[in-house]
C-alpha cells in the first residue's frame, strides 16, 4: 500500500514569490527582515560547516541539514541552495548501504523521508526496503519509541510514502501496552522508567498511531492513541489551566535529567504538537483546549530566559527556542494568536547569534562543562538547520505569506483551518 506525500501536499501552499536577498528583498518591518537575515547567514555557514563526515541521520546530520537547505532555497530562490540540496542528497543516496541505523532520527528511516522529499523516490525506496528487511516483526532495537524506535520508523515511512510499513510498525503497540490509572502506556526502553513526552515516552507513539491509523482508516490505532493521550493528561500536575507532567515515572538518570522540561522533546511544548494532531484527527474540541494549557505553561515558565543553571540553555529545535518557535507560529496560523510570543523568541535567537564573516550560527550553553559554551552545530536538533525553518516560516507569516514549511518534518502536523476560518 502506498499514501500519498505529505510533504509534497503541504508544498502546494508555498505560493508567496521567493525571496531574494535580505539586502534586497521587499520586507521593511525589522523582525522580517531581521530573520531572514539570520537564516540567509545560517544556511551558508551551514553549508560550509553541515556536509563534513559521516553522519546521515536527521537529528544532527545531513538529512536535517538538507531539508533546511531546500526550506532555504525554496524561500531565497538562492541557486547555491538548490545545488546544495543536490548534493546532499546525492551523499544520502551513496551513503544508504553504510548505515546501519534503522531509526527516524538516527537512520534510514529518516534518510528515506528526506530523499523522497526532495525528488528521490527510488533512493528512498532503497532505503526503506533495507529498514524492512531488518524488522524481525517486533521491532528493530531495544528502543520502542518515537526518535529510535517504531513509533518513528512508522512515521518516517509515512512521509516517504509506504503505509503498509508504516502501519507494520506501530502495530506492535496493540500487543504490548500496559493498563494505567488514567489510560495506557508502553515500556519504552530496557530499564523501568517509562517516559511520557514525545521524543522517547507515550506520546510519541500516540502521534505515531494516530497519524498512521488516520492515513490507513485504522479505528483501532487511533483509539490506542487515545488510550495513550489520556495516560499522559491523567498525569498532568500544573492545575485546569496549565500543562505540565514530569519526565519519566520513575525518573530516569535524575542525575542528569531535570524532572520538568518544556521544549519540544520533553515538555508542553512538543505535548501540545501531539494534541494538534489528534485535534485534526478526531475533530474534539478538548484537544484544542489542552494546547492552550500547554501554551499557558510555556509562556508563563520564563523561557527564553535563563533564569537559574540548566534551564533553558538551548536554542535549538529539539529542546531549545526553535522548537516553541515552531509551535507559537502553529498558534499565529491556528488560534489567531498576535505575534508577541514569536517576536520574543525571534529576538532571544537574534541576540544570542554569533554573527561574522563565515555566517550566522548558535553557541548552546551547558552549565556543567568548562568552559560552558558549546560549539555550534550545523544539524537539525541543536544547532543551525532546526534554527532556519523556523525563521523562515516567521518571516513569511509577518509578511502574510503561507503559514506553513516548503518541506513537511515526519512528525509535525500541518497547519490547520484558522479557528475563525471554521465551519
Amino acid at each position: 500500500m502506498k499514501t500519498p506525500d505529505p510533504a509534497a501536499q503541504q508544498a502546494k501552499g508555498l505560493a508567496a514569490p521567493k525571496a531574494t536577498a535580505p539586502g534586497t528583498r521587499d520586507a521593511t518591518a525589522p523582525g522580517i527582515r531581521e530573520a531572514a537575515e539570520l537564516a540567509w547567514g545560517a544556511t551558508d555557514w551551514m553549508i560550509e560547516h553541515g556536509s563534513a563526515g559521516d553522519d546521515l541521520s536527521l537529528y544532527h546530520g545531513l538529512a536535517g541539514i538538507v531539508l533546511a537547505l531546500h526550506e532555504s532555497a525554496e524561500h531565497f530562490g538562492d541557486e547555491r541552495y538548490v545545488r546544495a540540496v543536490e548534493a546532499g542528497a546525492d551523499a544520502l543516496t551513496a551513503g544508504i548501504d553504510q548505515e546501519e541505523g534503522s531509526s527516524l532520527y538516527g537512520g534510514l528511516a529518516g534518510v528515506a523521508a528526506v530523499l523522497r522529499a526532495v525528488g528521490r523516490p527510488d533512493a528512498a525506496g532503497e532505503a526503506l526496503r533495507r529498514v524492512r528487511d531488518r524488522f524481525d516483526g517486533r521491532r528493530w532495537n531495544e528502543m520502542f519509541e518515537l526518535l529510535v524506535g517504531n513509533a518513528g520508523i512508522g512515521l518516517g515511512a509515512l512521509a516517504a510514502g509506504d503505509l503498509e510499513l508504516a502501519v507494520a510498525a506501530v502495530t506492535p503497540y496493540l500487543t504490548t501496552a500496559d493498563r494505567t490509572a488514567g489510560g495506557v502506556n508502553w515500556p519504552v526502553r530496557p530499564s523501568p522508567p517509562r517516559s511520557h513526552h514525545v521524543a522517547h515516552g507515550t506520546l510519541g507513539i500516540v502521534y505515531a498511531l494516530a497519524a498512521i491509523g488516520q492515513a490507513a482508516d485504522r479505528q483501532d490505532l487511533i483509539e490506542l492513541a487515545l488510550a495513550g493521550a489520556a495516560d499522559v493528561v491523567h498525569r498532568n500536575e500544573a492545575g485546569p489551566d496549565g500543562f505540565l507532567v514530569p519526565h519519566s515515572d520513575p525518573p530516569h538518570r535524575p542525575e542528569l535529567i531535570e524532572r520538568y522540561s518544556f521544549g519540544w522533546c520533553n515538555g508542553p511544548a512538543g505535548d501540545a504538537q501531539v494534541f494538534r494532531l489528534l485535534q485534526q484527527v478526531t475533530g474534539d474540541a478538548v484537544w484544542t483546549e489542552l494546547g492552550d494549557r500547554c501554551w499557558n505553561t510555556v509562556t508563563q515558565s520564563g523561557l527564553p530566559r535563563r533564569i537559574r543553571p540548566g534551564f533553558w540553555d538551548n536554542h535549538g529545535r529539539c529542546c531549545g527556542t526553535a522548537g516553541v518557535l515552531a509551535l507559537a507560529c502553529d498558534r499565529i496560523v491556528e488560534r489567531g494568536d498576535d505575534f508577541g510570543f514569536a517576536d520574543v523568541l525571534v529576538d532571544d535567537l537574534a541576540k544570542h547569534a554569533v554573527v561574522d564573516e563565515t555566517g550566522v550560527r548558535w553557541s548552546n550553553y551547558e552549565y556543567r562543562e568548562s568552559p560552558p559554551e558549546l560549539e555550534p552545530v550545523a544539524g537539525w536538533a541543536m544547532g543551525n538547520a532546526g534554527i532556519v525553518r523556523e525563521l523562515l516560516r516567521y518571516a513569511r507569516l509577518k509578511q502574510g505569506g503561507f503559514g506553513g514549511y516548503s518541506v513537511a518534518w515526519p512528525d509535525h502536523p500541518a497547519v490547520g483551518v484558522p479557528d475563525d476560518a471554521a465551519t
